[in-house]
């Protein structure tokens, strides 16, 4: 089998060349005018991270810790998306509010207690992303008044996720430090560079 690929050429390494690693290329920075699909995280490249609506919140947690993320698609049985729940969710009031609600300890508090479920996410189509700028991501997310936003794709079973923007990471690779609580002052330094 081997046998049809040809050997590529390849010199032995010398003692004198000074070899050095190359050094990684920081994430691209971006501004409101770049193209949008720049701060999308494109499922076809990354996997999506998802969870069960029964797993308990704390597990939740801890995957999005270990994984370096702030948010998880929540999917049934037959991987369908039906939410979304974020460390937000988990580590702010709302998790405390509801325990407190349903005389429940927070360590009882599963998935689907709160995730933001499907028909209140936005959604919007991959093939529109051509046309699309950062700027008009984050007048999107505005609008919607949430901090994520699907991207659907067509494919032969039906629309599919192909990818989301979360307001965390378009906000990091603008250079805005975006905290739950500076959420609005942060909005409005968006806006005003929207309007320039």
């Amino acid at each position: 089998m081997l046998n049809k690929y040809d050997p590529l050429p390849s010199l032995p390494l010398a003692s004198n060349v000074k070899l050095k690693i190359e050094k990684l290329n920081p994430p691209q920075r971006v501004t409101l005018d770049s193209p949008a699909h720049l701060v999308m995280t494109d499922f076809a490249i990354t996997p999506a991270a998802s969870i069960e609506p029964g797993a308990l919140v704390d597990s939740a947690n801890e995957y999005m810790r270990r994984r370096g993320i702030r948010s998880l698609l929540v999917v049934d049985a037959h991987e369908v998306v039906i939410g979304i729940i974020t460390a937000t969710d988990i580590l702010g009031e709302k998790a405390v509010q509801f325990a407190h609600d349903n005389g429940i300890r927070r360590s009882e508090i599963r998935v689907i207690d709160l995730m933001t479920s499907r028909e209140q996410l936005d959604i919007i189509e991959y093939d529109s992303l051509m046309a699309m700028r950062v700027g008009h991501v984050v007048a999107t997310v505005k609008q919607a008044g949430h901090q994520h936003l699907l991207v659907g794709q067509p494919g032969p079973a039906g629309e599919r996720i192909r990818g989301m923007f979360s307001l965390t990471q378009v906000a990091r690779q603008l250079g805005i430090d975006i905290q739950p609580n500076t959420f609005a002052k942060t909005f409005a330094e968006v806006e005003a560079g929207l309007s320039h």
